[in-house]
């Protein structure tokens, strides 16, 4: 597993041993980060990123290889946050980063500070978490106005996006499937 892009491209990352934590593919990661990119702009240079269930950080590393500012990794497994503490050290992200453990369908209020532009959501496949996860998320105020999602979910799992999220495009990648949202409060 690797960064795929940007200041790190090519830098690897130390992945899981256990089966509790599942990373997304660099082939994946890649194809995200193309569709981010050259459709929505994103990450723009110095965002602030959220990544979710994070597990060993990829997406959120891959974000600030390419110019996102900061990331919030979130994640309540013991193996996760190693995997993130390594990760970002090995980098030298921990300065650019921050790692909380919390439920990620049950975040809170986020603690003061600038709001998220770009969130990701990888949640454990086919237990619908990904929308308990996004309303945690608005409710708790952790969004700017506009701020772009992405979640990855098993292909054939049904994900319905709480208002008020809009829906902008899903792709199937094989038995993955990722499903890029809007967030657009009144």
């Amino acid at each position: 597993m690797r960064i795929v892009g940007g200041e790190w491209r090519g830098r690897a990352l130390t992945g899981p041993s256990s089966s509790i934590v599942r990373p997304t593919s660099d082939r994946l990661r890649e194809s995200m980060f193309n569709i981010l990119a050259h459709t929505y702009g994103a990450p723009a240079p110095g965002a602030r990123v959220i990544d979710v269930f994070a597990g060993t950080g990829a997406l959120g590393l891959e974000a600030l290889s390419r110019g996102a500012g900061f990331v919030q990794f979130v994640d309540d497994s013991a193996e996760g946050r190693a995997l993130l503490r390594e990760n970002t050290q090995a980098l030298g992200a921990a300065g650019r980063s921050k790692i909380f453990r919390r439920d990620a369908t049950r975040l809170g209020d986020m603690p003061p500070g600038q709001p998220y532009d770009l969130a990701f959501l990888d949640p454990p496949y086919g237990r619908g978490l990904a929308p308990l996860a996004l309303a945690s998320l608005a409710e708790g105020g952790w969004l700017a106005p506009q701020a772009l999602l992405v979640v990855e979910e098993e292909a054939r799992a049904e994900v319905s996006a709480p208002k008020p999220f809009e829906l902008l495009e899903k792709r199937q990648y094989g038995d993955t499937q990722a499903i890029f949202l809007r967030y657009a409060p009144l």
